[in-house]
């Protein structure tokens, strides 16, 4: 088969810029090969190299005791104690799941698993956060269905149990839905497995299902915007099979506990050559590939395709060579494909045979680590106006608009397609607050929550960065975890654009601020940019995934008011309305600004009230629809009316942060309050739980009726 000639148009195919062309040729001194342009194509796109962001990354705070590998593997992994170790990382499918919504989110899924018992952990929970455009655009309700079928369908066949996540609408998504999933595992924190090659001449093996043409070019086609082209992008979405990785993680396991393994790597994004040029860049050392010996499930595949397949369920791994027959013989059981394809060497190259020809040799170095890295011009974004005059309305009106909202209406439409409970160790499912799943054998358990407020982020992107790691910090507490650590998935759109640079440089700042100030390190995430369709950006949406500990499962904060409980609400404010959920539910607006946060008041409360649980029944952390919002979720879940003596708008639905709603038994609250009082905390019995009906000053309505709205909310805008 004759090679393509490397013309202009090609190159910008392949999503290069003429100057990254012309540094390719000064690197190896002549036109590159069509395989070789692929192989740069995909390690150069800004999905696997970051060029426009690791200037920033760099800035995060990343490290602390409980960190044992932060940034950089495909995983971050924390320390538990009783020698484990939670290993666990945040990863978007955008552009593949509004192409082909069904396996573009299932193949997200598998991908992230992948990434967590490449490490040696079994895989314990998931996530997943999602944004979608207007519920009245045209294709949102097919989106909504594909994507939430495909998560479930993969999450629930291979056997992990989905806990929390959040669904969000907005109209900036509508052309480019965010699919942003998560996953954590579970292994003895001195058996983890890293993607480092060791040795001249060991054997680099294939592992798991055949190569096919499916996701070639994947990701050089989610590091580009979309057009009207976006049909012609659908050959390179993945398609996944969650039975065959099953097999893949128990075969991995067993592999692993065998000895066999020197490095493993799971073939993601740019497939083969992403997972090849890591292993050997990470160790210092050069791979030879033959790809004759590379499991193909369709005929006469080139070099190229092989090189940039996306197909799923695949790992890349250095075996120790003495041990080649009992490795085989594991994936043998398994019926997995187990494939000798090439070597470490000691130079510094990439040298890639196929049919007795020499397809691709490039110094494997400069395809990884001196990759470009780009320091993008940005504008810091302008400061937000002030907030002008918000109408009067009804609190049980303002209450209604955002029940009867998608984004805020009750989501078991959505979780009910996941099975939470699979392996038995759920003990708070999703639906309200974080997830917490039991560390089996242990008497201790792991939170999990995913959050951000796109709207703040856009407004102010440094305090609404804050803000996304700071709700992550209080949904951990609440639950009464102690917050061990957080990954990210930063979603923007396109960067060569100063204000959106600006955006993303003011979020990370926020994003590292907090993080230092919580001592919550980001321990692992993944950069999602050009999200973007007709050159009309996404809301910025650096979405934190984060992890806490309880350190038994006793002291878990999950139980639900009773009559005559009493609301208490920890932590202050002014009545904060700018880019609220009322704003833009009841009165079509998103102005003001995002509101302050105090991190050292975070801090402060949080601790307050992890310390003082046993006066505690029910806890939820405030935030979008403030106080009104948060109550109405804890009364409706427990089947029980409320009454809130606050009547004033901007103190029920202000979204002022640091603030947490406590239901209390009423022997409890004298106690409680003296405690705020002694640590200086706010501290305010601003209700009881009672009756049938949820009032707010003189406003109310029976709670069956507004449980009514919230519950078929979703479903009517996009079931």
């Amino acid at each position: 088969m004759t090679e393509p000639v490397i013309t202009e148009d090609l190159i910008a195919a392949h999503g290069l810029k003429p100057d990254e062309y012309q540094r390719i040729l000064q690197i190896i001194g002549r036109v590159p090969s069509f395989t070789e342009l692929g192989i740069f194509s995909a390690m150069w796109n800004e999905h696997c190299s970051y060029k426009s962001s690791k200037k920033w990354l760099r800035t995060l705070h990343t490290t602390g005791p409980q960190v044992l590998c932060g940034p950089g593997e495909n995983a971050g992994v924390v320390d538990i104690g009783d020698g484990l170790a939670v290993i666990f990382k945040m990863e978007s499918h955008n552009h593949p799941s509004y192409i082909e919504p069904h396996q573009g989110a299932a193949t997200g899924v598998g991908g992230i698993l992948r990434d967590v018992f490449t490490m040696g952990a079994r895989p314990i929970a998931a996530m997943n956060a999602l944004s979608f455009g207007e519920p009245s655009h045209p294709k949102t309700a097919h989106l909504v269905k594909g994507v939430v079928e495909g998560i479930g369908s993969y999450g629930n066949a291979f056997g992990v149990p989905t806990v929390g996540g959040e669904v969000r609408f907005h109209r900036s998504y509508n052309g480019n839905c965010l699919v942003n999933a998560f996953a954590a595992g579970l292994a003895e924190a001195d058996k983890i497995f890293y993607s480092a090659a060791s040795g001249v001449g060991m054997p680099v093996v294939y592992l798991g299902a055949k190569t096919g043409r499916d996701g070639v070019g994947g990701a050089t086609m989610a590091s580009a915007e979309f057009d009207d082209t976006i049909e012609e992008k659908r050959p390179t979405v993945q398609v996944g099979d969650p039975f065959t990785e099953k097999r893949l993680l128990e075969a991995c396991l067993e592999l692993m506990a065998s000895g066999a393994v020197i490095s493993i790597q799971d073939m993601g994004a740019a497939g083969l050559t992403c997972s090849a040029v890591e292993m050997g860049d990470k160790g210092g050392l050069g791979i030879k590939l033959q790809l004759d010996s590379v499991p193909q499930r369709e005929a006469k595949m080139t070099a190229y395709e092989m090189m940039l397949s996306e197909s799923q369920e695949r790992m890349l791994m250095v075996l120790k060579p003495e041990m080649e027959a009992e490795a085989k013989a594991i994936f043998d059981k398994w019926d997995l494909d187990f494939a000798i394809v090439g070597e470490t060497i000691p130079e510094d190259r990439f040298l890639i045979l196929h049919g007795n020809e020499v397809k691709a040799d490039l110094p494997l170095s400069k395809l990884s680590s001196s990759a470009p890295e780009y320091d993008r011009p940005w504008v810091p974004t302008p400061a937000a106006a002030p907030l002008g005059a918000v109408p009067a309305i009804d609190p049980i009106d303002a209450l209604k608009a955002l029940l009867s909202s998608p984004s805020y209406a009750h989501k078991a439409w959505v979780w009910e397609q996941y099975d939470s409970q699979v392996m038995a160790d759920t003990i708070r499912t999703p639906g309200l607050g974080a997830g917490v799943v039991r560390v089996h054998g242990t008497a201790k358990a792991l939170a999990f929550t995913s959050d951000v407020t796109p709207r703040y982020v856009k407004a102010n992107p440094v305090e609404g960065g804050k803000q996304a790691v700071a709700e992550a910090w209080r949904n951990l507490v609440a639950v009464g975890a102690t917050p061990l650590a957080a990954t990210d998935n930063l979603n923007f759109g396109n960067p060569e654009k100063p204000e959106i640079m600006g955006q993303f440089v003011g979020a990370i700042k926020g994003i590292g601020e907090a993080c230092r100030a919580l001592d919550f390190p980001i321990v692992s995430g993944n950069v999602s940019l050009y999200n973007e369709t007709d050159g009309k950006g996404i809301l910025p949406t650096p979405t934190i995934g984060a992890v806490g500990l309880l350190d038994s499962v006793d002291d878990l904060i999950g139980g639900q008011p009773q009559e005559g409980d009493v609301a208490v609400l920890i932590g202050s404010g002014t009545g904060h309305l700018g880019q609220s959920a009322l704003l833009a539910e009841a009165f079509g607006r998103e102005d003001g600004d995002a509101p302050q946060v105090d991190l050292a008041v975070e801090r402060r409360n949080g601790e307050f009230l992890l310390a003082n649980r046993k006066h505690i029944v029910a806890a939820s952390d405030l935030s979008d629809g403030g106080l009104a919002l948060a109550a109405f979720e804890m009364a409706e879940a427990a089947g029980i009316g409320l009454s809130l003596e606050l009547a004033e708008t901007p103190a029920l639905f202000g979204e002022d942060q640091a603030r947490y709603l406590l239901a209390c038994r009423p022997e409890a609250v004298e106690a409680l309050l003296a405690a705020a009082s002694a640590a200086g905390v706010p501290c305010a019995q601003v209700g009881r739980f009672t009756g049938t009906d949820f009032r707010m000053g003189h406003s109310a309505a029976s709670m069956a009726e507004l449980s009514g709205v919230y519950r078929s909310a979703f479903e009517a805008a996009v079931g």
